[in-house]
């Protein structure tokens, strides 16, 4: 049984996650709310706000694998921007990283072999109109996973699933109506909507031992956006 570290697991991608990974794993989930992560012999939740103060008290000596989930869906016209929507954007998705990792270091580098993932966007790599902050931060998550990868092989494997617009509460305003979601679907080759498991099969794998050959990529979930037109 794995010890595995999940940053924001009250709802979306990172509820989906806890509670496929709390069958084989104990699961140490870290949100503002504990939300609908259920009650589970192999779940510990503990409150953690990721533009506070991070600690973690209790964990185990050994961290077998991470994920980070809070992020921030900030979109506006660049002359609309304003610097402490950028600075916010920064902070939850980018600089919250950076922290957590800090904070679990030394259990992360104690485990014979770990596994962090990461979530960025597919505006990083397909430009978007008003994705200007939220691209930004999500650059740097990449350019952070990248790096981590390097320095911590190879004991620590690091990727970065970078999604399209997936249905999760995160994304509840920009699909508030049946037109939205029809619209948004329609964009992607695959004509539908990313769902919460499309993301956490792709993490759980990544933090499994079958992919104990893959590190320092971005890969994208995305129905196709990316990469293909129709």
């Amino acid at each position: 049984m794995k010890n595995i570290l999940i940053i924001g697991a009250s709802s979306g991608i990172g509820l989906e996650l806890a509670k496929t990974l709390s069958d084989n794993h104990q699961v140490y989930a870290y949100s503002r709310q504990r939300g609908e992560l259920p009650v589970h012999a192999n779940i510990r939740w503990e409150a953690l706000d990721v533009e506070g103060e991070i600690t973690f008290p209790g964990l185990p000596d050994q961290v077998h694998g991470l994920v980070y989930c809070p992020g921030t869906i900030n979109l506006k016209p660049v002359r609309g921007l304003k610097a402490e929507d950028v600075r916010r954007d920064f902070e939850v998705n980018a600089l919250g990283v950076l922290r957590v990792l800090q904070a679990v270091f030394k259990p992360l580098k104690s485990a014979p072999s770990a596994s962090v993932v990461l979530f960025s966007t597919v505006a990083v790599q397909q430009g978007m109109p008003y994705h200007a902050s939220v691209a930004m931060a999500k650059g740097a998550v990449e350019g952070l996973g990248r790096s981590l990868a390097a320095e911590l092989a190879p004991t620590v494997r690091v990727n970065v699933i970078a999604p399209s617009l997936t249905d999760t509460p995160l994304a509840s305003r920009l699909l508030s109506t049946g037109e939205r979601r029809e619209a948004s679907a329609s964009r992607h080759p695959l004509k539908r909507l990313g769902e919460a498991r499309d993301m956490a099969s792709l993490a759980g794998f990544l933090l499994s031992d079958e992919a104990s050959w893959i590190t320092g990529q971005v890969i994208g979930v995305d129905g196709g956006l990316s990469s293909i037109k129709t």
